[in-house]
This record gives C-alpha cells, structure tokens and sequence, in this order.
C-alpha cells in the first residue's frame, strides 16, 4: 500500500506539474495577446489621426480647385471680352 500511495503521489505531483506549466504558458500567451492588442490600438489611432488629417487636406483642396475653377471661368470671360474689343477695332480699320 505505501508504494502505490507513493506512485499515486508522484503521477499527481507530475499532473499538477504539467497544468502548473500550461498555466504558465497560457498566462504568457496572455501577456503577448495583450501587448499586441495594445500595438493595434496605437496603429489604430495613429491611422485614424492620418486619415482625419487627410480628410481635411482634401476639403482644403476640393476648396482650391472651386475657386481657380471660378477664376478660371472670370479669366476666360476677360478674355473673350478683349478679344470681342480686338475684332471690333480690326473690323472698324477694315471698313476704314
């Protein structure tokens, strides 16, 4: 009887052993989960700071493009105008 208590204690110390180190790799394993969960947070954040940065340099720039567009349209109507004045002198010295 004292050999199979003793063989009894071993195989559960063995056991205990055993889970005792799948603890230890689970709690590990934990760490690493949350060290990078941590990481992808950060990333996370700095993306969404670069892309509401974006979001405004694109507004900035939609912006820009509107108000050459306009100027563009005024240029455009200056110069038809002088072209107009230009045809009606050239026309003027025809008849002349």
């Amino acid at each position: 009887m004292a050999v199979e208590a003793v063989v009894e204690t071993d195989v559960k110390s063995g056991e205990f052993q055993s889970l005792e180190e799948k603890v230890y790799r689970a709690i590990e394993m934990l760490k690493v989960a949350r060290e990078a969960k941590a990481a992808a947070e950060r990333e996370s954040e700095k993306l969404r700071d670069k892309l509401a940065s974006r979001e405004e340099e694109l507004d900035t720039l939609r912006s820009e493009v509107v108000g050459l567009k306009k100027e563009r349209e005024e240029v455009r109507g200056r110069v038809e105008k002088l072209l107009g004045q230009i045809d009606k002198l050239v026309a003027e010295e025809e008849i002349a």
